[in-house]
């Protein structure tokens, strides 16, 4: 079904034909990236959708449905801005049980999510399998990270600034408007030590100003 043109939905096509004339054929991974509040996941659905407009297989995955069980996440306590960016998420599950397996093709199967954040527990066994020819679209945080970048044929940076992203948070979550709150701190300062060692917006193939979610717009970096 083909979506009804918005300026969003032409940019969404836009990029959809910008990976397919890079990678029309065999499996391909994409990533889209942004602070909590930036709206990756909503992205990246609708991303999705513009996939399928061409009648093309999609895969779904979060980094969210990865993450470590609690007694991990919080080992360094619940205030420690570096426990939110080196602990939160099981990379070497995300890999095992998606990556890895979905690069094989064939009728090798993968896993969407591997653990249940709220019930702090292993997702059950429910492998999926696809053609040869498919994309996998992740959405989540830190994924311009060492460990995750050779991963992706392409990724995506959402541009959002702290103000707006903590809005949108407080109006679906109820966590404090005010980015400077120390609630916040964990999240905002593990933000700062990703955006200090990995450069997200510099690394990704794309960098969408996400500010107004009606109406996001490419953002071409200088790099003279």
């Amino acid at each position: 079904m083909r979506l009804v043109t918005t300026p969003r939905v032409e940019l969404l096509r836009d990029l959809r034909s910008e990976i397919t004339h890079n990678y029309g054929v065999g499996r391909t991974i994409v990533a889209v990236d942004g602070i909590s509040g930036s709206g990756t996941a909503a992205f990246a659905d609708e991303l999705a959708e513009v996939f399928r407009e061409e009648d093309r297989v999609v895969f779904r995955a979060s980094i969210d449905d990865f993450h470590r069980p609690r007694e991990e996440r919080y080992r360094r306590g619940r205030d420690s801005a570096e426990g939110y960016y080196s602990d939160s998420f099981d990379y070497s599950l995300f890999r095992r049980a998606l990556i890895e397996p979905y690069r094989m093709a064939g009728s090798t199967g993968f896993q969407l999510a591997g653990f249940d954040e709220k019930r702090n527990t292993g997702e059950e066994l429910r492998w999926v399998t696809g053609p040869k020819d498919a994309t996998l679209i992740v959405d989540g945080v830190f994924l311009h990270r060492p460990e995750l970048r050779g991963l992706w044929h392409y990724s995506i940076w959402l541009d959002v600034s702290l103000a707006e992203a903590y809005a949108r948070l407080a109006s679906t979550i109820g966590v404090d408007a005010d980015p400077t709150a120390a609630s916040n701190a964990r999240y905002v300062g593990g933000q700062e030590l990703y955006q200090r060692e990995s450069g997200p917006r510099t690394r990704a193939f794309a960098v969408i100003n996400n500010e107004d979610a009606s109406h996001p717009m490419r953002v071409f970096l200088d790099s003279c």
